[in-house]
């Protein structure tokens, strides 16, 4: 199998179609010479390959079309003939190119550019991109959910967004963003970019002053303070927990690290609710909230609830994230160290050598008697 390729340099929002073919065929050529992060493009991004294993992708015969496909749902776009739609809208000095200019801007964090614009099109910040998820230039600030490319986070993020706030951007608008409709708050908490660039907390109590709901209905992905804590934002769903005030249900509260809270909620949650606050629990290193749900017939063994990396189990999570003392406990409590991921086919030993949690992958491969460091 050849080495990775480089990846493709994101083409500009100007650029004709023929660029985008140009790609399409680099991208079936790569595939064709065996190279793995082009066949994981597939995987994700093409809707055939939707739910099933790598290996699907690997065996399949695609063509052209695929590829041009493929393209297209990258661009955030529904297929080749919208690809070639907006490049020909784009192309111009209409609504579509003034939109996408806005967009670079936001996420460039050029705030003079943006507000010279915004002072020029009053209609901007509630604006709908002409991409597939219909984003306003808001959601951009969360970087999630619109393009990969334009997924980053400009350290003056905080300004840019409170710049489309005041001009009247909607702190609650939707957009179609992985099969939910989603607000920019819900986008946030559960991005990586914002909190890399240390400003995601912030942006999310700038976004709740200004009305954001932290919890619209209709959206798994809009439950921002349960979203925080899925994708480990601990710190994120604490700022938001300071607001919204006492954990309404036992997920939430063994999220946090809250045992007294925990405890509280044992005796009406139900049998998946303590699966969901065990799976939490052990992602956030919470030792002593997950002993107490272990205790009471937490099951160390079954797969996650599905929001929250159904694909593994709490051993899994708690290995990537670092807790040795809760990988401990689930240990000492029967948890098996031969489930593997559904995703990857990875241990949690896998997963501790991939992720270099040495420490950890030194105690389950004494635990299960492997002397020989494990492959991913």
């Amino acid at each position: 199998m050849s080495s990775p390729s480089p990846a493709p340099t994101p083409l500009s929002y100007r650029a004709p179609l023929g660029d985008y073919l140009r790609l399409a065929e680099h991208t079936l050529a790569a595939l064709h010479a065996g190279d793995e992060a082009t066949a994981w493009r597939f995987k994700w991004m093409h809707p055939r390959f939707r739910g099933v294993e790598i290996a699907e992708v690997r065996a399949a015969t695609l063509g052209l079309d695929d590829a041009k496909l493929l393209v297209a749902r990258e661009y955030c776009l529904e297929d080749w003939h919208h690809l070639a739609r907006f490049a020909s809208d784009a192309a111009g000095d209409g609504r579509v190119a003034r939109f996408e200019a806005a967009a670079d801007a936001v996420i460039d964090g050029n705030g003079a550019a943006l507000e010279r614009m915004l002072r020029d099109d009053p209609s901007l910040p509630r604006a709908r991109s002409a991409r597939i998820h219909h984003a306003t230039l808001l959601h951009y600030v969360a970087a999630n959910g619109v393009e990969g490319y334009r997924q980053r986070t400009p350290a003056n993020a905080v300004e840019i967004a409170r710049l489309l706030l005041d001009a009247g951007a909607d702190p609650d608008a939707l957009a179609d963003m992985y099969d939910e409709r989603c607000t920019t708050l819900g986008m946030l908490v559960s991005s990586t970019p914002p909190h890399d660039a240390g400003v995601q907390v912030p942006l999310a109590e700038l976004l709740v002053e200004r009305g954001a709901t932290p919890d619209v209905p209709g959206s798994k992905w809009n439950a921002a303070l349960r979203c925080a804590l899925a994708f480990g934002f601990l710190d994120t769903a604490r700022a938001l927990a300071a607001r919204v005030g006492q954990p309404s249900d036992i997920g939430t509260a063994a999220g946090l690290g809250e045992l007294g809270e925990t405890a509280r909620f044992l005796p009406t949650a139900d049998d998946a609710s303590r699966q969901t606050a065990l799976a939490l629990a052990c992602m956030h290193g919470h030792a002593r909230v997950a002993r107490l749900l272990l205790a009471t017939g937490g099951d160390p063994d079954r797969y996650n609830p599905e929001g929250l990396h159904a694909h593994s189990t709490p051993l899994h999570q708690a290995v990537w994230a670092n807790h040795l003392d809760v990988v401990r406990l689930l240990v000492e409590h029967g948890a098996r160290l031969d489930l593997r991921d559904r995703i990857y086919d990875g241990t949690p030993l896998d997963w501790a050598v991939h992720g270099a949690r040495n420490e950890i992958a030194d105690y389950l491969r004494d635990r299960s008697g492997t002397a020989a460091p494990a492959t991913t």
